[in-house]
């Protein structure tokens, strides 16, 4: 297969980008094989102007019946971190590094599973293209899928929690946990290390914002 035939979202984008046209165009959007199964595309949503961005790994199973991402169990638990670190949700831009849901049916029941290296890349230009039209200060990695997404390589959480790197686009980017970690660890001294990390991460990526305003830079 040639290079130019591999699965991705580049030929859904529209030529002319702002968040209403890129959200409209992703509703027809079939640049991996995700879209067969899901119920709808979920794209992101908050104002255009957003100074903090908010990249989770996937929709689960509500978002994709809703169509609105973090609404779900992780979106509450979100919910409660954010207001623990300072932030109101309304004034951030909260996205996905992958638009669709990928799941496996068991019982009945439509449980997620990680996307793959190809579709995580087949859908970043959305997720580019959302960065490039909001221009955030300050983007927030929460989980493996979305630091894999924003910097174009593979990153152990626990070795870069609550570090400053850059997206491979250059913007300041801080990597924590996804709130469904919080829901996935069984223990609960796990569950309160867990939460405890992403709200200090948020109330740093708040810190930073306002640090940006006086003209510096995050500290590492």
């Amino acid at each position: 297969m040639a290079r130019s035939d591999y699965p991705t979202a580049q030929p859904f984008l529209p030529d002319d980008k702002n968040l209403d046209t890129l959200a409209t165009a992703a509703e027809g959007c079939q640049g991996c094989p995700l879209y067969q199964d899901a119920t709808q595309v979920v794209f992101g949503s908050g104002p255009p102007d957003a100074e903090i961005m908010l990249v989770g790994e996937q929709p689960g199973a509500q978002e994709d019946q809703i169509g609105e991402p973090f609404v779900g169990p992780a979106g509450r638990l979100l919910d409660q971190a954010l207001k623990e670190g300072g932030l109101n949700r309304d004034e951030l831009y909260i996205t996905n590094a992958v638009k669709h849901f990928k799941f496996e049916v068991s019982d009945g029941r439509r449980s997620g599973i990680k996307p793959s290296v190809g579709e995580i890349k087949a859908c970043h230009p959305w997720l580019e293209s959302e960065i490039e039209q909001v221009q955030p200060e300050i983007v927030v990695a929460m989980g493996a899928v979305a630091a894999r997404s924003l910097t174009g390589k593979p990153l152990a959480i626990g070795e870069v929690l609550g570090s400053w790197l850059q997206t491979s686009e250059g913007r300041s980017l801080i990597v924590t946990y996804h709130p469904s970690a919080v829901l996935r660890s069984p223990a609960e001294v796990d569950q309160d290390r867990i939460f405890e990390a992403l709200v200090r991460d948020l109330d740093r990526a708040r810190e930073a914002v306002l640090s940006a305003r006086g003209g510096r830079r995050p500290q590492a």
